[in-house]
């Protein structure tokens, strides 16, 4: 039996993972250049993504996981000194040593943790157009809706606001014309036929996939108070990182939501955060589960959006781990990306299994000691072909190697256990109660009943106002959180401004916005949202 080897603990450079006839480390400084855990199901791939997570927690850097099947929960408990677990300690030379990690829940649904949401106009009319599958007509309809809101003054904060929208666009046959004096949404009418044909057909269509979108649960993703991400980037007490689980067994029930809502929140952390450049550790780790989700479907357009959003995020300190069962189901340009890889077990009991195999096996730096496409098959439960960046950034040759036991908990915790954890998060009471704010859809049934003036017609002041209107948003003194402040659309834009045509339809549109709408205009005229200059096809 081995003796315990204190060289094989974490240090401030790098975490330990795991051994073979090699040590296998992920160097810290290295650790923002993304990753790859793959393996069949039930090989291990759960165990490997928590060992990751405690040892950048350790590290004091801050951790996001999805939760797919709640095993991941129980990093937040106490490990438990079990004989197999303390077994592999030994054999690998190690003293376990039982630990824990602060840690805080997420839920989209806000059931079994604190609510994520996001305003409409945070996500954006491309995203969404992807969350609700609509086809060219019905995402051009969509993008003409959000044009419209920019220009009358229309916060888009809910479904709610969003559907009294899609209502005010729509022709309707009962009226005399678009510019009806009695009609008093007549304006807005015009406004969107003048951007092109909006019939009541395509707006019907749309407000069916909101039902759709809502019947899955949806609408609880949508409104205020917004999520923050800095409460993503925190450590606690001691100086470790926080472990943020989202719960997603529910979420997963509707796939394209799932992977819709993740790559929002990597675009929102690539948007947000400062140029940051080669740091001693990341500043945050993003772990994507099912990530083959992802890419099930999209076009060819938004594959090379997203890896460029994966290779840029690189530089804002962020690093992007990808879960799932076979590296072939990441793209080539994507996984290019990953320099740390972790494989474990396939099964190849078809032809197809094992071009897959031999597939995963030509991702890794050849070791001559190994038949790696062999090794892969006979890999047992816990054990894993690694390979991580070295010094110079560059990948070390394939070792199998034994992964490391969990310092925490293997396996879910009790809703009781959980409970306790919410009770104490330091989040606690900031996302619980939702709040709703005067937005479109109170703005449109005030006008509907003559209690509000025009939406274009405030604020006063001719010019001067104007400009007065655009220094308050600027400086945020009148914009409330999910009206994006000028400021903030200016800020994101330029760190989203990653291509030149980009940057051309943000200047060309601040452009038409002074010559012919009010100052709060200009800042929301600009490409907006998560993915919205990224992502645009």
């Amino acid at each position: 039996m081995a003796t315990s080897d204190n060289t094989l603990a974490d240090t401030d450079e790098k975490i330990f993972i795991g051994k073979g006839e090699q040590t296998a480390w992920l160097t810290l400084a290295l650790a923002n250049r993304h990753g790859l855990v793959t393996g069949a199901t039930g090989t291990g791939k759960t165990v490997s993504l928590q060992v990751m997570a405690e040892g950048l927690a350790r590290a004091g850097v801050p951790v996001f996981a999805a939760d797919i099947k709640g095993d991941l929960s129980g990093i937040s408990e106490v490990g438990e000194a079990k004989d197999f677990i303390v077994k592999r300690a030994q054999e690998m030379g190690l003293t376990f040593q039982p630990d824990q990690f602060s840690t805080v829940f997420w839920d989209v649904f806000g059931e079994q943790g604190h609510p994520v949401r996001a305003t409409v106009t945070e996500m954006g009319p491309l995203l969404l157009s992807r969350m609700l599958d609509l086809n060219d007509v019905q995402e051009g309809v969509l993008n003409v809706a959000f044009r419209v809101a920019d220009e009358n003054g229309l916060a888009l904060i809910d479904m709610k606001d969003l559907r009294a929208l899609l209502d005010a666009i729509a022709p309707d046959g009962s009226k005399k014309g678009a510019d009806d004096g009695d009609d008093p949404l007549a304006s807005i009418r015009k406004a969107a036929q003048s951007y092109g044909n909006v019939s009541k057909a395509t707006v019907g269509t749309i407000q069916r996939q909101l039902l759709v979108l809502e019947n899955q649960g949806g609408a609880k993703f949508f409104g205020e108070p917004a999520l923050t991400l800095k409460d993503f980037m925190r450590t606690d007490r001691d100086g470790r990182g926080m472990v943020n689980i989202l719960v997603a067994d529910k979420l997963m029930q509707s796939p394209r939501l799932y992977a819709t809502f993740l790559l929002w929140m990597l675009s929102e952390l690539f948007e947000e955060l400062p140029e940051a450049g080669d740091l001693p550790k990341p500043k945050l780790v993003f772990f994507f589960d099912e990530a083959h989700l992802l890419f099930t479907d999209a076009p060819k357009a938004l594959m090379d959006k997203i890896e460029q959003v994966v290779r840029l995020i690189r530089s804002k300190g962020v690093g992007v781990y990808f879960v799932t069962q076979n590296p072939i189901d990441v793209p080539d340009k994507v996984l290019a990306q990953l320099g740390n890889r972790v494989q474990h077990a396939l099964r190849a009991f078809t032809p197809r299994d094992q071009k897959a195999v031999a597939a995963a096996a030509q991702t890794f730096r050849p070791n001559p000691k190994l038949d790696t496409a062999r090794v892969i098959m006979e890999l047992g439960k816990g054990e894993a072909l690694v390979s991580f960046l070295e010094g110079g950034g560059t990948p070390s040759m394939v070792e199998r190697v034994m992964v490391r036991p969990p310092s925490a908990r293997i396996g879910p915790i009790t809703p009781e256990e959980r409970k306790a954890i919410m009770d104490a998060s330091p989040v606690k009471g900031k996302y619980d109660t939702a709040i709703d704010a005067e937005s479109a859809y109170e703005i449109i049934q005030k006008r509907l009943s003559g209690a509000a003036a025009p939406a274009d017609g405030g604020g006063g002041g001719g010019i001067l106002g104007q400009i007065g209107a655009i220094a308050a948003t600027i400086f945020g003194t009148n914009v409330k959180r999910g009206r994006l402040s000028t400021g903030q659309v200016i800020a994101r834009n330029v760190t989203r401004s990653v291509t030149d045509k980009v940057v051309g339809g943000v200047v060309a549109d601040l452009g038409k916005s002074v010559g012919g709408s009010v100052g709060g205009s200009i800042g929301r005229a600009l490409v907006r949202g998560a993915l919205g200059g990224i992502l645009r096809r």
